[in-house]
């Protein structure tokens, strides 16, 4: 392995010596092998933490013929953040500088390295509100967030990633950098490159800057809990909530065998005495107390039995039963984890015949939760050899027969790469595989995800 030694601001030929040996990762201040390699002695290469710099690494790679795989909080589950053949591993995690809120419009411009925390924390500071919430929020970084149009709860009210990007700052394959950062509400001068961007999962750029728009913050929040017997009655709950109570936020859902799972791993009671197998948990959100408005409607929807959470301490509580299925699911066993999305219609169709699928394939059991307000489920299923296929084809496939998507949030990745054109079908794939050459002629940008690799005839 070439011995890398940066002196001053000799940037590119460290870049060359290491694109040549196409198995370092490149950290904005660092490079070091890390995880899939043995620590290299003599690499004392320095990347400064902006986009400049990540572009020398493109540049040179792209002369070597060297393949990318950028990486921020590695928080992902398909595969797309991780490399598979000795890429160069390009590690975001320290552009993480967070510019000076815009109060007046609510945007900020933030580096890629920043994650969801960071982003919250410092728009709560300006009285300002990130709008986009989930469990890795303390690992996760703004650059994988839009890389995959990750959700969440809250997508629901404010929509996915895709809908806060007013802007961004990324690398090209040949180390070009297009950055469109003003944050202009109005601006239709051209294609719309950063939106084409979101959801790219770094295979057509490297995103190293994110013009994120904000919410105003809504201090006021109530909770429900809402036992409920199937998912077509929650559907109709949904239907009665956004019609009546204008301050929701979230919807989400869970199994009993879920929160029975919960519990036990939590080691606590169930705030619930008579059991149901399904399970709502709405919240709402407003500048004055939006808990009349939430009883009301669900009084108005039929639901005497709800439980109630107007303070901050029994809402966490309430969200901990939710939130607390992914580490309940990792100590019952190792899952193949799998995130779907159904029209609301067929949701009862998906839940009542997964169980089915998944045992025919070779599982022993599934857990289901998710956001009901947008269809999206995720797909938990225990019992299965970890390098059997089998079980998430049959979710899969599953997912597409209800008229559905086979990535709603987490991405396509490596893992589900193969299934993309039974979901968009051959026309749209032709079209992505277009694009993918246009801008990425040499397939350095993380090949093999999204698109599935295919050989020349």
């Amino acid at each position: 392995m070439a011995k890398c030694e940066v002196r001053g601001n000799d940037y590119d030929k460290s870049f060359e010596l290491i694109a040549a040996g196409a198995r370092h990762i490149f950290d904005s201040f660092e490079c070091a092998i890390q995880a899939i390699a043995p620590v290299c002695e003599h690499c004392k290469c320095r990347v400064i933490g902006h986009g400049t710099e990540v572009a020398g690494v493109m540049a040179a790679c792209s002369r070597q013929g060297a393949a990318v795989v950028p990486q921020g909080g590695n928080t992902g589950l398909v595969g797309a953040s991780v490399p598979r053949n000795g890429e160069v591993l390009v590690s975001l995690r320290r552009l993480a500088a967070i510019g000076e809120v815009d109060e007046a419009i609510g945007q900020v411009t933030v580096g890629a390295g920043v994650t969801l925390a960071a982003l919250q924390d410092a728009a709560r500071a300006a009285g300002q509100d990130a709008a986009l919430d989930f469990g890795a929020r303390d690992s996760c970084t703004v650059g994988g967030v839009v890389a995959c149009d990750a959700g969440g709860a809250r997508a629901l009210r404010h929509g996915t990633a895709r809908a806060h990007v007013a802007g961004l700052e990324a690398v090209l394959a040949d180390g070009s950098i297009v950055s469109r950062l003003a944050g202009l509400t109005k601006d239709n001068a051209g294609y719309n490159l950063p939106q084409l961007l979101v959801g790219s999962e770094g295979t057509l750029g490297n995103i190293t800057r994110v013009r994120w728009k904000l919410a105003p913050l809504l201090a006021a929040r109530v909770a429900a809990l809402v036992p409920l017997q199937t998912a077509r009655e929650a559907a109709d709950l949904l239907r009665a909530l956004r019609a009546d109570a204008p301050s929701l936020e979230s919807c989400d859902f869970f199994l009993d065998e879920g929160l029975e799972l919960v519990l036990e791993h939590q080691q606590r009671e169930s705030p619930i005495k008579d059991r149901s197998p399904f399970y709502v948990l709405a919240e709402c959100a407003a500048q004055s107390d939006p808990t009349e408005e939430l009883a009301a409607a669900l009084e108005d929807a039929g639901i005497d039995d709800a439980l109630i959470a107007d303070d901050t301490a029994s809402r966490r509580g309430l969200w901990t039963l939710r939130e607390g299925h992914t580490d309940a699911i990792n100590a019952a066993g190792v899952p193949h984890k799998l995130d779907i999305g159904v029209p609301l219609r067929e949701l009862d169709r998906f839940i009542d015949a997964v169980p089915g699928a998944v045992e025919q394939a070779g599982a022993e059991r599934v857990i289901l939760f998710g956001h009901l307000g947008d269809g999206n489920v995720h797909v938990n299923v225990l019992g299965a050899d970890p390098d059997d296929e089998r079980p998430d084809e049959a979710v899969l496939e599953l997912a597409i027969k209800c008229g559905g998507t086979i990535s709603a949030e987490h991405g396509v990745g490596v893992a589900k790469a193969a299934y993309l054109e039974r979901a968009r079908g051959p026309a749209e794939l032709a079209a992505m595989r277009a694009i993918k050459r246009a801008l990425d002629p040499q397939n350095l940008l993380n090949p093999g995800a999204v698109l599935a690799v295919t050989r020349e005839p």
